[in-house]
Order: C-alpha cells, then structure tokens, then sequence
C-alpha cells in the first residue's frame, strides 16, 4: 500500500497509509487543503485532488487539480495556494474530541493565522465561536487576574497589613470573578466586534456579514486569551498578537487588502487616541483660563 507524506501550512504531519489519510478525511484530522506527496509524483498535490478520496465529497471537490497547482520539489514544504473553506478543527470536536479540536485550532490561529483564516466557515452560526472565545478567554482571564492577586497576596508591591487582607478576602472574589469572567469576555467580544464591522464598513472593507467579523474575532479571542497566562507580561502579549492575528484574519474572511483590514482594526483605537488629546487640551486650556480669571 502506498504511503503518503502530509504537509499542512509549511509543516510535515507525517506519512499514513491510503486508509490512515481517508480516515483522517473523515474525522477532520485531515484537511482537503492539506498537501500530499507519495512515491510517483513530480509534485506536492492536495489532499483533496487524489482520485482515491473522491468519495470525500464536496470539500475536496473545491480543491484545484494536482496538475493545476505549482510544481513544488518532493520533500520540499508548501503551503495550497487556494484554501476551502472546510472549517476549523473546531468545526469537527465531535469527530476529533473536545480538548484535542480546541488545541489545535489554538495552535493554527496562534501559529499560522492566514492558513487558519483561510478555511475558517464564514457562516454557521455565532454559538461555535462563541464557546471557543469563552473558554480561551475566560481561561485566559481567570488565570491571569489569580496571578496578580497571588502575587498581591504575598506582599508583592504592598504592605504586610494590606497583604494579609488581600489574602482573606482572596477566596469570595475569586468566586465573583468565575461568575463575571465570561460575562465580560462575552460583552466585550460584541462590543468589539461591532465596532471593528463598523469600522470595515467606514473604509470599504465590509464585504461580509457582520458574523463573519464576529468569527474572526471570537477565534482571535479564545486562542490569544490563553497567552494571557504567561506571567507578568501575558496580557502585553496577548493584546499584541490579538491585533495581529484580527488585521490577518478580516482580510483573508472579508478577502481585502491586509491594510484595509489593519486600518479598520486600528481605527478605533485612533479615534480614542484623538478624542483623549483634544479633552486634555480642553481641560488645560480651562484650567489655565480659569486660572488667569482668579488672578
């Protein structure tokens, strides 16, 4: 039986057997967009574009032929030039298994966030990527306020007297913070990401529905929301990858240039920069008036 070497977005997975890789197929371990080689040919393929996983259905149907894709050396690494839409592991957890679909679409968003983006569903429902941002980022979240509040705990940038009441009341707050967590996280997911749709409208960049940006940024949030419990510097951490990954992920979903999407994402944070200055220069300047008007 043939053995057949698979790479997905630069990355060897391994060689599998026929059977290995049409199972695989099936349960999502595999992608149609994952690129195949075996003995034989003069280049990489994907997976979908193989005669023997026809019967793979319409996924693999929306793959290019081999003979279409760019000659790519045996043994070299590629990533498809044209990705399907076959959806997120996470898409598949009944198939894979809940903590191993949620882990690996961590690892594509964090690690390759134009492939993941790339076959992410635009459409489906707001509940799936809804789960996953919650529990990324309430993981994320709990976990790093608990840190802090240890470190406080300890004495850690305050006195002995404040520290021992930080740690009495150290157990009733963490209860009120497993209760609010995914509150927030969820409120500040829709408040985001009607601001950032908003925003992609304002600049031409709204070729989608608004769900597809909430996609995006709920799989933005729920992988760099775990980053936020590297100690110390997590949350620096996590907001700067967020940024990137959102800029990635609304131009490959929305399909725009990735400076249309980084202005979009950016805008916001602009528009605060600028109305923070101009209230600051007010309240000076009414304050230096009011200040010549006592003399």
């Amino acid at each position: 039986m043939a053995i057949i070497h698979v790479n997905r977005s630069g990355t060897s997975l391994g060689t599998f057997s026929e059977e290995e890789v049409r199972e695989g197929l099936r349960s999502g371990r595999f992608l149609a967009t994952d690129l195949g080689w075996r003995e034989g040919m003069a280049e990489w393929g994907a997976l979908g574009s193989f005669a023997e996983f026809a019967e793979m259905g319409a996924a693999a149907a929306a793959v290019p032929p081999v003979g279409e894709l760019p000659a790519v050396a045996p043994g070299s690494l590629a990533a498809a030039p044209a990705m399907a839409r076959t959806g997120l592991p996470w898409d598949n957890r009944e198939a894979l298994g809940f903590l191993p679909a949620f882990l690996e679409t961590l690892k594509q968003v964090l690690a390759a966030p134009s492939v993941a983006f790339s076959i992410m569903r635009r459409e489906g429902g707001i509940f799936n990527p809804l789960l996953y941002a919650l529990i990324g980022g309430t993981i994320g979240l709990i976990v790093s306020m608990l840190f802090q509040l240890a470190l406080q705990s300890v004495g850690f940038g305050m006195g002995n007297r404040n520290a021992m009441n930080m740690l009495a009341g150290l157990g009733i707050g963490s209860v009120f913070l497993i209760i609010l967590a995914p509150i927030l996280v969820a409120f500040g997911l829709f408040l985001g990401s009607a601001l950032v749709h908003l925003c992609l409208m304002l600049v031409g960049g709204a070729k989608q529905s608004f769900e597809t940006t909430f996609r995006v940024m709920s799989y933005t949030h729920g992988s760099t929301g775990i980053l936020q419990m590297i100690p110390l510097c997590g949350g620096l951490i996590a907001g700067v990858w967020a940024l990137v990954c959102n800029c990635i992920g609304l131009a490959r979903a929305h399909e725009i240039e990735t400076g249309r999407a980084a202005l979009a994402v950016f805008l916001p944070l602009i528009l605060c920069c600028v109305l923070t200055i101009v209230f600051v220069s007010m309240a000076g300047g009414m304050a230096a008036l009011q200040h010549m008007n006592n003399r």
